[in-house]
């Protein structure tokens, strides 16, 4: 089976083509490709599928095996795979996910891929469609949420997977090994969560740190920084528009006036291979 392999940011995917192929037990496949000892190695395996209502469909499996509804730098890595390999021939197009359709444009200058942007619609702010328990109808802005005797101030967004924005004063210093499975998996989230550890730096800048949902601490999180940009907004630390620095980058996040979130960042292809495993 063939793959490619891509970063943004130092998330790292594995792309798999199955837009001509029967499918199979991805889940499966997924922990034994994503496995940085005995596989290939990756945050996440990208599957390229036919869709009924968009160009492509586009499913991602954590290392764990999980099929999270989104992933933000994932469809940026997808979306350049389309492009390079001439799958997708249009430098505007329509990816279905989990989360519903994206609208990724690839940005070239002088015939060179340089950016991807994403249309990552609007995002989700009543607590029960994030979800969160508890809340309803009301937005999660600033609410307490105590993890291991400390209590924080979560701010909970949907870009079509949960996640909870924690403003702190120094997230190079913030503990994540100790503390980012509790976050997960905490009872005030029913589908677990992706958490962010935020520090405001200006308006139009922070820095970011994550813990996601069913792989744990990674270089980067598209989605996150989405969430970083909406819970800075909401909370009045950050612009509409703002770069928001993660382990492995930057990546540019805008809110715009139709309520989209525009994110915009790079993914870069690593080496390609052809996978000799065994389920």
């Amino acid at each position: 089976m063939k793959f490619t392999k891509w970063q943004g940011c130092g998330n790292d995917f594995v792309v798999v083509d199955f837009l001509d192929k029967e499918p199979m037990d991805f889940a499966a496949l997924a922990v034994r490709m994503c496995d940085r000892h005995f596989g290939i190695g990756a945050d996440g395996l990208m599957v390229a599928c036919p869709s009924e209502t968009a160009d492509v469909r586009m499913r991602e499996f954590n290392p764990d095996g999980s099929e999270p509804e989104m992933c933000g730098n994932g469809i940026r890595c997808f979306a350049r795979y389309l492009y390079d390999y001439g799958r997708i021939k249009k430098e505007c197009f329509t990816i279905e996910t989990l989360a519903g359709t994206m609208v990724p444009r690839i940005i070239t200058q002088d015939g060179t891929v340089t950016a991807v942007e994403v249309d990552m619609g609007v995002p989700v702010l009543a607590g029960d469609k994030i979800p969160v328990a508890g809340f309803g109808v009301e937005q999660v802005v600033a609410q307490p949420l105590t993890v291991d005797g400390t209590e924080y101030k979560m701010t909970c967004v949907s870009m079509g997977n949960p996640h909870c924005v924690i403003f702190v004063d120094d997230a190079e210093g913030f503990p994540l090994v100790k503390l980012g499975a509790q976050f997960e998996n905490h009872p005030a989230f029913p589908r677990k969560i992706n958490t962010e550890f935020v520090q405001v730096r200006d308006r139009t800048h922070a820095r970011m740190r994550v813990w996601e949902r069913g792989a744990g601490i990674t270089l980067a999180c598209g989605t996150g920084t989405c969430a970083t940009l909406t819970a800075g907004v909401l909370n009045d630390v950050l612009d509409r528009a703002a770069d928001i620095e993660v382990d492995g980058g930057v990546i540019h996040v805008e809110w715009r006036a139709d309520g989209h979130i525009f994110m915009t960042g790079p993914a870069e292809p690593v080496f390609t291979g052809e996978w000799q495993g065994t389920l």
